[in-house]
């Protein structure tokens, strides 16, 4: 029997350094790839489609709710984000452990629909220094810094469900941890397919050719 692929999901609140401890796991973890999410918003910066996220229609939205094609999907400041379910079914059926970069509404759909899911939530150090984060980035206005801190007073209240908590105070040791948590998941004995039964299946196997 293959390896059947772990869905993991990590959360944070904007501004806590989610986007880049992902890039460092995807870059230091074999195995590994990244769930890209369908999104209504306008791309950023140096945003590409199909890489950082497909960015699709409102209309084009509203179709692929109706089809069913979305594992998780929830709005957040007026634009919708949705995660596709068939790419994500493919990755975990090929054995590739698929990162989830989503909120805490997706985070618990994904637990529902998912069973055997890893949900990691990243914590800022205080949230004054979340604040100092969101107006360093220059990124909005101080009204949406309001609201967005706002938001995180919320999400951070809602990580009850969250098998794991990380602190990014310092980066280089919050991607350690994360890396180490991932890990160990993949040697929990109630995986679905253990290591136990891999190895006694193989012995199996290489009984049966000597006879």
């Amino acid at each position: 029997m293959k390896r059947v692929g772990i869905p993991i999901v990590i959360s944070a609140a904007s501004g806590t350094g989610k986007t880049s401890l992902c890039k460092r796991l995807l870059a230091t973890l074999s195995s590994t790839a990244r769930s890209i999410s369908f999104t209504t918003r306008k791309p950023r910066g140096e945003e590409v489609h199909g890489r950082d996220y497909y960015f699709i229609s409102d209309a084009e939205f509203d179709q692929m709710i109706a089809a069913g094609e979305f594992i998780e999907w929830a709005e957040v400041f007026g634009n919708r984000y949705g995660t596709g379910l068939s790419a994500v079914k493919q990755l975990l059926d090929a054995g590739v452990d698929v990162l989830l970069d989503i909120d805490v509404q997706g985070g618990a759909q994904i637990r529902q629909k998912l069973p055997g899911a890893l949900l990691i939530f990243l914590l800022p150090p205080s949230m004054p220094e979340l604040r100092r984060r969101l107006i360093n980035r220059a990124e909005d206005s101080p009204d949406v810094v309001a609201r967005r801190l706002q938001k995180a007073r919320s999400e951070v209240a809602q990580s009850g469900p969250y098998e794991y908590l990380v602190v990014n105070d310092d980066f280089e040791q919050a991607a350690l941890d994360l890396r180490a948590i991932i890990r160990s998941h993949r040697l929990l004995r109630n995986r679905p397919v253990t290591l136990v039964e891999t190895l006694l299946q193989a012995d199996a196997l290489a009984e049966a050719e000597k006879k």
